[in-house]
């Protein structure tokens, strides 16, 4: 294995022998507890945000993913509804019971998000943004950490360890595609990534296979081969309307698409042993 674990002594297997489990909200990720995270790229409405939270909790997803503040290449491009995002989600967890999972982009907002959201995103683009990182070690609240566009495995579990460091050991990592030369799919989902960090690394993983691929057509069939790979959890965008949709429309399943996959995710749960 050529990965220098001293980069990530609290992360590593070496400081814990077994599988970490991270509590969210009601629900637990990690071990034998799967999770399904689901939900529209961005927070467009309070009646597009409520019809896909009933959806997907309807078809076994048991957390909602939102985002209400956006990194867009385009400065023209839909940034999000920002705060007004966090209402409306809130307001769908009130109704559904699913805990809320979006991204945070700076510490300015870091005192909402602790206050509103059972778990933070940090997306790839602040994968290494050392100073939200370390701010993230401060507090009491479970950090998903997606992988950034060109990091290697060992830069990804390094920025893991910043949070750690500062006390926060709540962290689970998310694999959601490289940049590569390939141009067929949005990115390269690197489904090895999860093998590999569970080699080394006690912090449970879960697999983005729409922004991995990026196109609707191959969510499903890698959502299924990241479980089989021993994924602790998928997260997966699902819109009511995606020709419409303000942002990554072309890669958001369909509730009805997504109710289809869930069939195949609670089968595939049942045989490797873990439960939603």
């Amino acid at each position: 294995m050529h990965l220098n674990e001293n980069l990530f002594i609290k992360a590593s297997l070496k400081s814990k022998k077994s599988p970490s489990v991270v509590t969210v909200g009601k629900k637990a990720i990690g071990g034998n507890q799967l999770g399904i995270i689901a939900g529209p790229c961005s927070v467009e409405s309070e009646t597009q945000i409520l019809s896909v939270a009933r959806s997907v909790k309807d078809s076994g997803a048991n957390f909602l993913r939102g985002g209400a503040f956006k990194p867009r290449t385009s400065p023209y491009s839909f940034q999000g509804l920002a705060l007004e995002g966090l209402e409306l989600l809130k307001i769908a967890k009130a109704e559904t019971g699913l805990g809320i999972v979006s991204e945070l982009m700076s510490t300015t907002h870091l005192q909402a998000f602790v206050d509103d959201v059972d778990m933070i995103q940090i997306g790839a683009r602040n994968m290494q943004n050392f100073d939200l990182l370390k701010e993230l070690g401060t507090i009491h609240k479970p950090i998903l950490l997606k992988r950034g566009l060109s990091a290697t495995i060992e830069e990804w579990l390094a920025s893991a360890e910043y949070i750690m460091a500062g006390g926060n050991e709540q962290v689970i990592l998310c694999e959601r595609g490289i940049r590569t030369f390939e141009t067929a799919t949005r990115n390269t989902l690197d489904l090895s990534a999860v093998a590999v960090v569970k080699s080394v690394s006690h912090l449970p993983i879960i697999v983005d296979p729409s922004h991995g691929v990026g196109y609707a057509q191959y969510v499903a069939s890698m959502a299924k081969a990241g479980l089989v790979c021993g994924a602790d959890g998928l997260m997966i965008e699902v819109h009511n309307d995606p020709c419409n949709a303000l942002s990554d429309g072309e890669q958001c399943l369909t509730p009805e698409i997504f109710d289809g996959l869930m069939k195949d995710v609670k089968r595939l749960a049942e045989f490797e042993g873990k439960v939603l």
